[in-house]
């Protein structure tokens, strides 16, 4: 059997919906066994988020981002579960929760005396707005707070989120690094009970990922706004319609500039010195995109990125889905082959497909089945 980079490290998923979910895949992507502990009888939120459903009844949304785990049902409003429960954590490598501020410590699941009795346990919350604030974290109303809606769709039209939750995706991302770094330092030596308890906002994450967008305000201390397609500090680095379809170029450098001019044979522009920098493209925006777009309207897209890729500069046709997925290993049921070093292990489970194994073995349940 294959060695993965996780093997033998024991992960307690006491999460539900995306942002805990994808940071226990990608743990059990890597080789790590995942138990995934869900209500009974409706399990994880997501297995009623549909139609989609497959021929199974379970749907698109959970299967996207719950391979690679076992399932069991249990009642934290019951004595017997929530011993069971308590007993995986005990013995377990990684805790990862998002329950609300104080449930599970009300049901005798404290992390900070867990973590204190034992040593090897890294105990990862992820929250929406921080450990001590009890609102429900959902992505679009943090990308709304955040002020991604505010910099994302049209400069003339209302406030737009993005298409996926991606707040949840980078929320779920840092867990798993933050994790990962839990676990280094861990082999390296004793680490303090205080660097074993990770805190995760989506908050936070949503906040962190508006980099250069977020530098910008910092500098000039004016607000951001809406670009639609383009970009605050690179011209040009947007969207253009073309004979037949849209097509997205990317000039990051003035020498891709020059390259992009002379290979739509717009020389005029690549010999003005009022666009061979950026920053005066930036300054010139309004001129420079209006020559590239009546030039891109000419000719069918298939022949200006044969054109571009030619003199390497970055451009891309605006795809569907469907053709996207179409580049890459995937399945119906397993979802997007993993994007980290790792290996599909299991398919999504179904609820408590594996209670009875893991209340009778625990841990031991993955070595003898």
């Amino acid at each position: 059997m294959r060695q993965h980079s996780l093997s033998g490290i024991k992960v307690l998923d006491l999460t539900r919906v995306l942002a805990g979910p994808l940071c226990t895949m990608m743990l059990g992507d890597l080789g790590a066994d995942v138990i995934k502990i869900e209500r009974p009888g409706s399990g994880d939120d997501t297995r009623g988020w549909g139609p989609p459903f497959d021929n199974r009844g379970e749907s698109a949304y959970f299967l996207s981002v719950n391979r690679n785990k076992w399932s069991v049902a249990a009642d934290l409003d019951r004595a017997q579960d929530r011993d069971l429960i308590g007993r995986l954590a005990a013995t377990a490598d990684v805790v990862v929760e998002n329950f609300s501020p104080g449930t599970l410590q009300k049901h005798g699941i404290d992390a900070d005396v867990l973590i204190d009795r034992h040593p090897q346990l890294v105990w990862t919350t992820i929250t929406g707005f921080g450990d001590q604030n009890p609102r429900l974290g959902y992505d679009f109303v943090v990308q709304a707070e955040q002020g991604w809606m505010a910099i994302t769709g049209d400069p003339d039209g209302p406030p737009s989120k993005v298409g996926v939750a991606l707040a949840d995706v980078l929320a779920g991302k840092d867990a798993t690094i933050a994790i990962l770094a839990a676990i280094a330092a861990r082999g390296r030596g004793a680490v303090p009970a205080a660097a074993r308890r990770i805190t995760i906002s989506l908050a936070q994450s949503a906040t962190a990922a508006l980099v250069n967008v977020a530098q910008n305000v910092l500098v000039t201390g004016a607000d951001a706004t809406r670009w639609g397609n383009a970009h605050p500090n690179l011209v040009p680095y947007q969207l253009f319609e073309t004979a037949d379809r849209p097509l997205a170029l990317a000039v990051g450098t003035d020498g891709q500039w020059r390259a992009c001019a002379l290979a739509l044979e717009l020389h005029d522009l690549a010999n003005d010195q009022s666009l061979v920098t950026n920053a005066g493209r930036v300054t010139n925006r309004e001129r420079a995109v209006h020559r590239l777009a009546a030039r891109f309207r000419e000719r069918r897209a298939s022949e200006w990125i044969a054109r571009l890729n030619a003199v390497s500069v970055p451009v891309g046709l605006v795809r569907s889905i469907r053709e996207a997925l179409a580049d890459v290993s995937a399945s119906a049921l397993t979802g997007i082959a993993p994007s980290v070093p790792g290996d599909v292990r299991h398919p999504p489970p179904l609820l408590d497909e594996h209670g009875p194994a893991v209340r009778q073995f625990g841990w031991d349940a993955f070595t003898n089945h």
